[in-house]
């Protein structure tokens, strides 16, 4: 991400009667809707804002599902057991950052080891261009598209939640869409869209065109299911989510346009050079992070003239 700073649509939903949202804390998990928990990790930072919000789908009689248990935090895996009651039946990682997918593992074998029960880890496999700290293999290999279910002992599904495969940011990257109220559904958006930043595209396993053309699956989905909120991995939750992803893809083509006219300006230029233009906007400081979206918007403009990266 290029930069993080406070940008909430709302403080509350209260039209998804969504709880008011305390100031930022780590040991408690806040309760968005009856069957919906965040508990954020303690890594705040400039590429984390807040920490990683790890989130719980699910209620006494299902189990939950844990989604993105965060980072290698001994404390925080602790308080993901204690949260869901030590009932947990999934565990799902939307990709395999270090301030993601890291305490998967950790939090399986305190499962198994407390309860009997090892809940799978779900999500995809790292692409070979992931990074050396971004390997990651899952019990089970998601599907795009597929439904992940919670049943209470009946066996009557009580929350489902559907997978979408939203490469750009990391290529193995996915959300989850929870379609449990028409109109105010559920978008957990992972690190695609984030409250208070644009997301990084890193080249090589970050890609521009993936990101954008799964924007454009994004706002489908929100109008098929009726999703109206967007829970994201940092930060608060957002309102209108539809409205939400048109104002980031139209960032993102804006930004594209700069860095068209700064690589006119100097066709013989290199990213330090196209940088100065194309993000004068952003404070010097962060331009090392801004480079890695720049030669993602780089790649994809030479791809749409036929042109080799």
């Amino acid at each position: 991400m290029v930069r993080f700073t406070p940008r909430m649509s709302t403080p509350h939903l209260p039209l998804a009667g969504l709880q008011a949202q305390p100031p930022w804390q780590h040991e408690t998990p806040v309760a968005l809707r009856p069957h919906v928990l965040r508990l954020t990790a303690p890594n705040p930072g400039l590429m984390t804002g807040p920490g990683t919000n790890s989130y719980l789908v699910g209620s006494s009689a299902t189990g939950w599902l844990v989604l993105d248990p965060g980072p290698l935090e001994r404390a925080h895996i602790e308080r993901l057991w204690q949260a869901a009651g030590g009932d947990i039946r999934l565990i799902v990682c939307t990709h395999s950052h270090a301030d993601h997918a890291p305490a998967a593992r950790p939090l399986q074998t305190l499962c198994a080891e407390r309860s009997g029960r090892q809940p799978p880890v779900l999500g995809l496999p790292s692409a070979p261009t992931a990074n050396a700290v971004s390997q990651f293999s899952p019990d089970r290999v998601l599907a795009d598209g597929e439904t992940l279910a919670l049943h209470d002992d009946a066996g009557r599904v009580q929350h489902s939640l559907q997978v979408i495969h939203t490469p750009g940011h990391a290529a193995n990257h996915l959300c989850l869409l929870l379609a449990d109220e028409p109109g105010a559904g559920l978008l957990f958006s992972g690190d695609h869209i984030l409250n208070g930043s644009t997301t990084v595209i890193n080249p090589p396993d970050g890609n521009m065109t993936a990101y954008l053309d799964a924007l454009d699956a994004l706002d489908a989905a929100c109008v098929r299911l009726g999703l109206g909120y967007i829970l994201p991995a940092h930060g608060h939750v957002m309102d209108a989510a539809r409205t939400v992803i048109a104002k980031l893809k139209a960032h993102r083509l804006a930004r594209e346009t700069k860095v068209r006219a700064a690589m006119q300006a100097q066709p013989q230029g290199t990213l330090d050079d196209w940088v100065v233009l194309a993000y004068d906007d952003v404070p010097v400081s962060l331009w090392p992070l801004a480079k890695r979206s720049l030669q993602a918007h780089v790649e994809r403009l030479l791809a749409l003239q036929g042109r080799t990266p």
